[in-house]
């Protein structure tokens, strides 16, 4: 294995456990909030995150590599403070806020590893589709978060979001397509 695989290898890994942290904390999210379309939309999300894992693990496998399979502990921390939170009553706003600050940090990865220069064509292809959900479930995130700000995170606001992202409330699933990878 060349050392190039071998540079791959270890940022796509990287980039496996944090995706698998995501799609973690997305079912995570899902438990902790009442609102049933925004339970389905955190398993949407989750679902989708596993699908760029084994993007990403395939890669890695291509390349000669294991790939990871495990979260990191890191992540499961940040899991027990968000439970720490909705437990003293942080409610639907606080999952919210949670969730946008993990893809703020998943998609700055991904930012980071699409610059690096040494990263071969292949994995560099690869990386690019797995990016656009990535960037995607950031935007939606985010769009949630600041469409809740000011009213308490209540359900109404969650339901006027989805609306405007055009996602079907009682099916859980987006009418636009969702993140795609």
């Amino acid at each position: 294995m060349a050392d190039a695989d071998n540079n791959d290898i270890d940022i796509l890994n990287s980039l496996v456990t944090t995706t698998i942290d995501s799609a973690n904390g997305f079912e995570r999210s899902a438990e902790n909030v009442e609102d049933s379309s925004l339970r389905s939309m955190f398993q949407d999300f989750a679902r989708e995150r596993r699908e760029v894992v084994s993007r990403l693990q395939a890669q890695v496998s291509a390349l000669g590599g294991t790939p990871n399979d495990d979260g990191s502990l890191k992540a499961d921390l940040h899991r027990r403070f968000e439970d720490l939170r909705q437990a003293i009553g942080g409610g639907t706003k606080a999952v919210v806020e949670e969730v946008e600050r993990g893809e703020d940090y998943i998609k700055a990865k991904y930012e980071t590893a699409m610059k690096d220069d040494s990263l071969g064509a292949e994995s560099r292809a690869v990386l690019a589709q797995c990016f656009e959900s990535i960037r995607a479930g950031h935007d939606k995130a985010s769009a949630l978060k600041h469409s809740m700000q000011g009213d308490g995170g209540n359900s109404a606001t969650a339901s006027a979001y989805q609306d405007s992202v055009g996602l079907d409330r009682d099916a859980g699933a987006s009418s636009a397509g969702g993140p795609a990878i």
